[in-house]
């Protein structure tokens, strides 16, 4: 066909048709415009044009173990706190410390006017001495009834009273040794001393203040804060969670935490779990975890707003999966797709995956080697087959950090 096209062409008139590289030159024309036409040219009629096949990014799933933590708040509390009452009334003679100081136990923080316990005191003395005076003449007398009720000098109705007297004389004896015993009490009273080493705040009385026994106001609060407490709040729903996923596990006494401090930086010391309160508080349905931490240079004070990273378990062979990677069915139950043989797409339920910070963290449904699709789900279906995967050496498909967290705020 081109070479009837070139003789005709070379017929018509003019020089550029004519001669051999004429014909060469036309020839050459004619083969670039069959190449361009074939680029052109489009399937056959009523046939669709052929998709590439679709690119997904995927994970190698890799079981590791998975050390649980969880995050929550809660507040710092002093490990012990004494309030300062005094035990007997009086005026207030001096404060014999120093407010915000450390103080020790046993020491004396205020000296309450001790003339009127003194006073007291003496007078149980003295009540003291004439019992005792008492009870020798009545022992006397009744070791001398006894020797003469032998020979019937005396009736038996006198020797009887003299043995009462007796008995009633050291009974007195007693009384008055127990007044004094109160009465000391009360003047050493007088003198207010520290029940616990720590910190003490300011004082709400000043020399020549009025006190009562046991007052309602406290003098003064001790606290002491190496080491300190730090309670934490955790949901009661999120504790029955944790308690009843399978495998799991639960804080444990002793276990790490991690304190965050209200500026955000991380606490320098390791605290420990010290118990979990047994009841939940029936306002705020939450459930109280006691911590300890050491605080030498007492950075931690009392009623400090803090977050905590406490360990809550370790699992030895689990798998993260991302939560762009998971579908939930109508009755919420998680699924994802992997890229099996042939690159063939499969769907695969997570049965007893777990909501863990953002990702399922998966035990039994998910093992070594699957390719799990994380990029690109919108454009496979179960079944399809010759999808491409992602470049294997790109971070997309390598799992996280086998680290994991489970917050609750």
């Amino acid at each position: 066909m081109n070479n009837r096209l070139i003789d005709t062409l070379g017929a018509l008139p003019g020089k550029v048709w004519r001669g051999s590289s004429g014909r060469k030159w036309l020839k050459a024309v004619l083969s670039l415009s069959g190449i361009l036409a074939a680029c052109h040219s489009g399937p056959p009629p009523g046939q669709a044009p052929q998709a590439s096949p679709p690119t997904v990014g995927i994970q190698t799933v890799q079981p590791k173990p998975v050390v649980l933590t969880t995050e929550l708040t809660g507040r710092t509390r002093p490990y012990l706190m004494a309030e300062i009452r005094p035990q007997v009334g009086g005026i207030v003679r001096s404060r014999l410390f120093t407010e915000g100081a450390s103080v020790q136990a046993g020491q004396v923080l205020y000296e309450i006017d001790p003339v009127f316990f003194r006073a007291s005191m003496d007078s149980a003395q003295a009540s003291l001495a004439r019992s005792q005076a008492n009870l020798t003449a009545a022992r006397l007398k009744a070791e001398r009834s006894a020797t003469l009720i032998k020979t019937r000098v005396i009736s038996q109705q006198d020797n009887d009273d003299a043995q009462a007297a007796l008995q009633q004389a050291s009974a007195a004896v007693a009384v008055d040794r127990a007044a004094l015993a109160q009465a000391q009490i009360n003047l050493d009273y007088t003198r207010v001393v520290a029940p616990i080493a720590g910190q003490i705040g300011r004082s709400s009385v000043t020399p020549g203040a009025l006190v009562t026994a046991s007052q309602t106001q406290a003098l003064a609060v001790i606290q002491q804060l190496d080491p300190i407490y730090v309670d934490l709040i955790e949901p009661g729903t999120e504790w029955l969670n944790l308690r009843m996923a399978a495998g799991l596990g639960v804080p444990t006494y002793g276990s790490a935490v991690r304190l965050i401090l209200e500026n955000g930086q991380d606490y320098p010391m390791e605290g420990r779990l010290e118990f979990v309160e047994v009841t939940e508080e029936p306002g705020t349905g939450s459930i109280v975890l006691r911590t300890r931490f050491p605080n030498p240079h007492q950075i931690l004070l009392p009623g400090m707003f803090v977050r905590a990273v406490i360990e809550t378990g370790t699992l030895e062979q689990a798998v993260r999966v991302p939560s762009q990677a998971v579908t939930l069915d109508a009755k919420g139950a998680p699924w994802v797709m992997l890229l099996g043989r042939d690159d063939q797409v499969e769907r695969r339920a997570l049965s007893g995956a777990t909501w863990v910070n953002g990702a399922w963290l998966v035990q039994k449904a998910l093992a070594g080697g699957d390719r799990l699709i994380i990029e690109g789900l919108q454009a496979v279906k179960p079944g399809m087959k010759g999808v491409l995967a992602g470049d294997p050496a790109s971070k997309k498909n390598n799992l996280p950090a086998p680290t994991s967290d489970r917050s609750n705020h």
